[in-house]
């Protein structure tokens, strides 16, 4: 009977988890589909589309030479006009801007002259100015005339001011498209003569997945009217728009099929294609195109500035569909693709035009999920079955002869078909089955856990320890993300402390050790993790391997614990001093507390590995206890935990600052003492004063900011010293060298 429950669990176990998997495939959660996402990724980095110098589409580039030469943006409307007239000359087949303009002109005469000083002497002349020639009216006469131009404008969540003009008409074919594209219900939309001029009116909007990279791009989207659905209007995106205008077409014709999103083994529902003239464009469910990237090509632009001097070859733009843009630096509206972390979105509007002209498209085809679970279903029922009779390593071999033959195929389609199929997932299930009927994962899971509980013993107390031994499942093995607080502590001076055991090494090693073993003990007894002793420094966090919901909490009563258990060790050894009639040299620590967001678990490598943390918010706690010394006080700590720690203890605000490493400020705190303190008409009078300074010192009104330090520097009879001589300092350099109009109080340090 036990021979037959043994061999029935090479069986049932296997079917169970071959069952689970294609339930989870027909399922998709969205960590499947980032999977593959990541696996097209790899495809188009692999794989790019191959550039072509002629592919029919350029960008006209407002770069920084070009501001440079014609000065800031925005430029005058007369200036955008004449860009369109020079295009219009070089025989452009279409001329898009991705470039809203929602605002009237600033530099028309109109509105030129309400600015000037209300002088009698003006009168005459401010009459003159305005009957002189509009510049927003001119640039929409421009507009017009071509017969040829697109403008663009972008759709929001938000109620619009202006709903944009719709130019193209739609047709449908099958089903009503407008319960399946995104849909919006406001946006910016250029002023309304320019778009009632144009011969294409498409919108920006890209939708980035969950990770935030650009692989699909709506082509046509849905405007709710006053929230109403059966009242949406379709607007096509602007490079749909620029091929349609380009091929002289009024009607865009939308192909869908019945229902909402996908069936459950991959038939594909909802919009099948767009044809804009004589182009049919493939796309997704929603109306997205995939789009396969070349990636940032020089190629595709052409400098303004040679446009408006009448230099440019115009055989770079005599039959192309011309974008208008921008790469100068601030004005850059970037988007992340597949091939580049920072493209221009212009391009990405260029690279599907590119696509569409040359007809190079990407799909994933209605039958790719249903082929992926057959492959699942077959392979699984080919090992389950095999492995008892052939054993495990021919049904090895087996498998990753699958596992190849799959990931050769999906390769092989990709690159002569422009199919997206998903190999990667279809190969662990397989995979996955394989080392349940061998129960290798039970044998590797079993030891690993066996491997954490002794490494934690080394640092962690013992009652978490236990705690970890009765519920393994608390603990996640490899590495997760959760918010957590950390602590660094370190020897002030121990250079010097160090020097007066030069003959004695032992002697410091025992020192060390008196220091951190009460220092530890406090950590442990408050729930905290040791991470690692650094020579005199020590790393400790809260909230992992167990959940601590007041970690912040913790750790600030555990470093002002750290504090009174190091006064203790002082005054022993102050009076083991006095005994032996040598000098005393007390030990001072700072210690530095930040919270956030960061990866634990353990990291190293296959022969070693250890239990820690990696994270922003890690270095930000190490520069923190770094900075201590710098502002004289013995805890300081970063916002999130200010924050947790608001109303339970005694904290001044130091500074707004952005540390070595950083590229942002951030507001950090003195942590003065506990709650008792806190409430204590001393610090109150201090807090209030002290944050008094600093409301002054913001708004940059110095003689009052230094009255107010002296006055801090009187309630706290000079413990502090430190702090108020460095804003004494700023001061006094502001005084010579004032800050920008623009400062926002954040000190950037140039040390650790």
């Amino acid at each position: 009977m036990r021979r037959f429950l043994i061999r029935s669990m090479h069986i049932l176990l296997p079917l169970a988890l071959l069952a689970a998997a294609v339930v989870l495939r027909i399922e998709e959660p969205a960590f499947f589909r980032q999977q593959q996402m990541w696996v097209f990724d790899l495809g188009n980095k692999l794989w790019p589309r191959e550039f072509d110098t002629d592919g029919g589409v350029r960008i006209v580039d407002i770069d920084d030479e070009s501001l440079e030469k014609f000065g800031q943006w925005p430029w005058p409307r007369t200036r955008m006009a004449e860009i369109i007239y020079r295009l219009q000359q070089a025989g452009a087949l279409a001329i898009v801007f991705d470039i809203v303009f929602a605002e009237p002109d600033r530099t028309s005469p109109k509105n030129i002259v309400e600015i000037w000083p209300d002088i009698p002497d003006y009168k005459d002349l401010r009459e003159q100015v305005r009957t002189m020639p509009d510049h927003d009216e001119a640039f929409a006469q421009t507009i017009k005339w071509t017969r040829n131009t697109v403008t663009g404008f972008a759709l929001a969540s938000g109620e619009a001011p202006r709903r944009p003009v719709q130019k193209g008409n739609f047709a449908f074919s099958g089903p009503d498209p407008r319960s399946f594209v995104y849909r919006f219900a406001g946006g910016i939309a250029n002023l309304k003569p320019f778009e009632q001029a144009a011969a294409g009116n498409g919108n920006f909007n890209m939708v980035p997945e969950g990770d935030g990279i650009i692989r699909r791009v709506p082509l046509v989207v849905g405007y709710e009217m006053g929230g109403a659905r059966a009242d949406d209007r379709l607007y096509p995106s602007i490079s749909l728009e620029a091929l349609r205008v380009a091929q002289g077409a009024r009607t865009m014709t939308i192909k869908s099929t019945g229902g909402s999103g996908e069936t459950g083994f991959g038939e594909q529902t909802g919009i099948v294609s767009i044809k804009v003239g004589r182009k049919v464009v493939p796309t997704d469910g929603e109306g997205r195109i995939w789009v396969q990237y070349t990636g940032h090509r020089t190629e595709r632009f052409v400098p303004v500035w040679k446009v408006l001097d009448e230099s440019v070859d115009k055989s770079l733009l005599d039959g192309h569909i011309v974008l208008i843009g921008t790469s100068a630096a601030g004005l850059l509206d970037l988007r992340s693709t597949p091939l580049d972390p920072a493209l221009p979105g212009v391009e990405v509007h260029a690279e599907i035009i590119e696509q569409v002209l040359k007809e190079q498209f990407l799909s994933r085809p209605d039958w790719s999920k249903g082929a992926e679970i057959a492959y699942i279903i077959a392979v699984g029922l080919l090992l389950t079955f095999l492995l008892p009779r052939f054993g495990a390593l021919w049904c090895a071999m087996a498998g990753a002869a699958s596992v190849f033959a799959i990931v050769g195929g999906s390769v092989h389609a990709y690159r002569e078909y422009k199919l997206l199929l998903d190999p990667v997932y279809p190969s662990i299930a397989v995979l996955g089955v394989y080392l349940s009927a061998s129960l290798i994962s039970y044998i590797r899971t079993e030891a690993e856990r066996r491997q954490v509980r002794g490494a934690f013993s080394q640092y962690l107390s013992p009652a978490l320890v236990d705690q970890l031994a009765e519920n393994p499942d608390q603990l996640q093995l490899g590495g997760e993300t959760k918010p957590m607080t950390f602590l660094f502590c370190d020897v002030r001076g121990f250079t010097a402390i160090s020097e007066t055991f030069k003959s004695n090494p032992q002697g410091l090693t025992k020192l060390i050790n008196r220091l951190l073993t009460p220092l530890t003990n406090v950590i442990l007894a408050r729930k905290g993790t040791i991470d690692k002793y650094m020579g005199d420094c020590i790393m400790a966090f809260w909230n992992a391997p167990l959940d601590d919901e007041e970690h912040a909490i913790h750790a600030c009563e555990s470093s002002l614990a750290m504090f009174k258990a190091l006064d203790v060790l002082n005054e022993e050894r102050r009076l083991e001093a006095e005994a032996e009639g040598v000098p005393f040299l007390p030990l001072n620590v700072g210690a530095g507390i930040n919270t956030g967001e960061c990866v634990v678990g353990n990291m190293g490598s296959e022969q070693r590995f250890d239990y820690s943390v990696l994270g922003d918010p890690v270095n930000l706690a190490a520069r923190l206890e770094s900075q201590s010394k710098n502002y004289g006080v013995k805890i300081v700590i970063g916002p999130e935990t200010a924050k947790a720690a608001e109303g339970k203890y005694a904290l001044l605000k130091l500074d707004l600052i952005q540390v070595k490493g950083q590229s942002v400020g951030v507001e950090i705190c003195g942590l003065q003492g506990d709650a008792d303190y806190a409430a204590s008409p001393e610090f109150v009078a201090i807090k209030d004063k002290h944050d008094a300074m600093l409301e002054a010192y913001y708004a940059q009104d110095w003689d009052k900011a230094v009255a107010r330090i002296a006055e801090c520097r009187a309630l706290t009879n000079g413990e502090m010293p430190e702090l108020y001589d460095l804003y004494d300092e700023r001061i006094a350099e502001f005084r010579e060298n004032p800050p920008p109009e623009d400062w926002d109080g954040v000190f950037v340090a140039t040390t650790k």
